[in-house]
């Protein structure tokens, strides 16, 4: 008897179609597998084998010929399991062959015949609701997510008895119940109030919070930079509805979301070891894999020690920090993930970390070759580049601290609602400053004569490429919709420069000052 069941395979966010055909006839016990099926699914043939015993079904007479289609497709990972055992069964005639029709069905089968839970099930349901399908049958350990996707029938299941009583009218699976986003937790230990001193970088902070921008900041050892990059999602406001489906598709996919979670609530944090590959951070891997770009994405990625990455990890940041994608491409496959992430990177100004004291060991050939790696492409697509002096024994000593969190996020979440108001309006398209096209920066901001002398001479003193002097009036932007919204002036535009320390590319190392 010949059966069919529908299940899903991912390439990055990506679904598509796999048709599960199944033939079963007497014989030798055999199970052939067609349709370029990797390790991981060839190996279901145990499992399934295992899984029909603890059900009291054999199958040591019968050949099964399993089809996976499109054949010239590789199919890859444990969630075809299901999908195989249930044609299965509608082969051997153990459940009905039209109970399978318009389901799709997705699981990792145990050896007692438990559905163990798999990756990438919320994109993968919002594909199968584009496809047409309405009805789906997941793990219920991935019940949290599956029930996020509205318009699918999403039905869980623990068993695959459960599976064969829902088949044959017995006991129908339950519904999964939906979720919604809760209400973003902030970490009380990571409060600006914590903050001593360093007035410039709290503000420069609040800018990049406020814009979407991404900030360098360079400093010795015990400025703040960490502790001040930690803070950053203190200040951000919560992920919105849409945001956190994104987000959550992607944990989904690199199997990285929380498990009973349906929707993350929180902006994610990533915070990367300077070892990490130049795949790590921009995906990889077969099947391919998000990388700590995308896995940031709506978030925070936090490079410490930005300069002990190898040159390729570093240099793979570039296209996901101008475009807001990230394309892996393979010889079979391509795969695009969403990596809309404000990168906040920390770096020593030379190999001993105190360059222009009495304290620094390096010359200045080696604090050159140091700064070397970090490319002019690379730096020239950071906003924000600020130096920070060493904390003031007087900061530190001094009672009380600084301004809280909740205080900065007002003014940020502020200036967000007047971007917003923009791109309601149509006067934009981009919802972020950080990510206004350059037809969008001439539709926002006008300049009066005195500021236009100002952009004019920093650009020719400091020689600032294009994309600097874009990035200097979207920082102004974001400087004037923290002031209020209104016109972008003088002060805004003298202050957004300041931000671009790093573009000034002195010819000597002089001692490390707050910009």
């Amino acid at each position: 008897m010949l059966s069919t069941a529908l299940s899903l395979g991912l390439v990055g966010l990506d679904a598509h179609l796999v048709q599960v055909e199944v033939e079963a006839g007497r014989g030798p016990s055999c199970f052939h597998m067609v349709g370029l099926a990797e390790a991981s699914v060839r190996e279901a043939r145990v499992r399934i084998r295992s899984a029909l015993g603890a059900l009291a079904i054999d199958i040591d007479e019968q050949v099964l010929t399993v089809s996976l289609s499109p054949a010239d497709v590789r199919k890859v990972g444990s969630g075809f399991d299901l999908a195989m055992a249930v044609a299965v069964l509608a082969a051997l005639g153990k459940v009905p062959l039209q109970a399978l029709a318009n389901t799709v069905w997705l699981g990792e089968l145990a050896l007692s015949g438990e559905l163990r839970p798999v990756r990438g099930v919320l994109p993968a349901l919002v594909s199968a609701k584009r496809l047409g399908f309405t009805c789906a049958v997941v793990p219920a350990g991935n019940a949290s997510e599956a029930a996020v996707v509205s318009g699918v029938d999403a039905r869980i299941a623990r068993t695959l008895g459960e599976v064969v009583d829902h088949l044959t009218g017995r006991t129908p699976l339950p519904v999964a119940e939906r979720t919604t986003v809760t209400e973003a937790r902030f970490r009380l230990d990571c409060d600006l109030a914590d903050v001593r001193g360093q007035l410039a970088a709290r503000r420069a902070l609040e800018i990049a919070a406020a814009g979407g921008h991404n900030l360098l900041m360079m400093g010795p050892p015990g400025a703040g930079k960490t502790m001040l990059a930690r803070r950053l999602p203190s200040i951000l406001p919560p992920l919105s509805p849409d945001e956190a489906l994104e987000t959550t598709a992607v944990h989904s996919v690199a199997g990285a979301l929380p498990s009973g979670l349906g929707l993350l609530s929180e902006r994610p944090f990533r915070a990367p070891h300077h070892t990490a590959s130049a795949a790590a951070l921009a995906g990889g891997g077969v099947p391919i894999r998000p990388g700590e770009i995308a896995l940031a994405h709506n978030g925070c990625l936090f490079l410490d020690e930005l300069l002990e990455f190898s040159r390729a990890s570093i240099e793979a940041l570039r296209q996901p920090l101008e475009d807001g994608i990230v394309t892996i491409c393979r010889a079979r496959e391509r795969a695009v993930f969403p990596a809309r992430a404000l990168m906040i990177a920390a770096v020593n100004p030379c190999p001993c970390g105190y360059a222009g004291s009495a304290r620094c060991v390096c010359s200045a050939d080696r604090i050159a070759s140091y700064r070397s790696r970090l490319s002019g492409p690379l730096l020239d697509r950071i906003d924000i580049q600020m130096t920070l002096a060493p904390a003031r024994v007087v900061d530190l000593m001094g009672a009380g601290g600084g301004e809280p969190s909740a205080a900065v996020r007002e003014r940020v979440l502020s200036a967000r609602e007047i971007q917003r108001e923009r791109a309601r309006s149509g006067e934009t398209v981009s919802i972020l400053n950080a990510t206004l096209t350059t037809r969008e920066i001439g539709n926002t901001i006008v300049l009066d004569k005195q500021s236009e002398a100002l952009l004019r001479s920093a650009v020719e003193r400091l020689g600032m490429s294009a994309r600097g002097h874009a990035k200097s009036l979207r920082l102004a932007r974001t400087i004037a919709d923290l002031d209020g919204g209104g016109r972008v002036k003088v002060h805004h535009l003298a202050e957004a420069l300041q931000l671009r320390a790093l573009d000034r590319a002195p010819r000597a190392v002089a001692p490390l000052r707050a910009v």
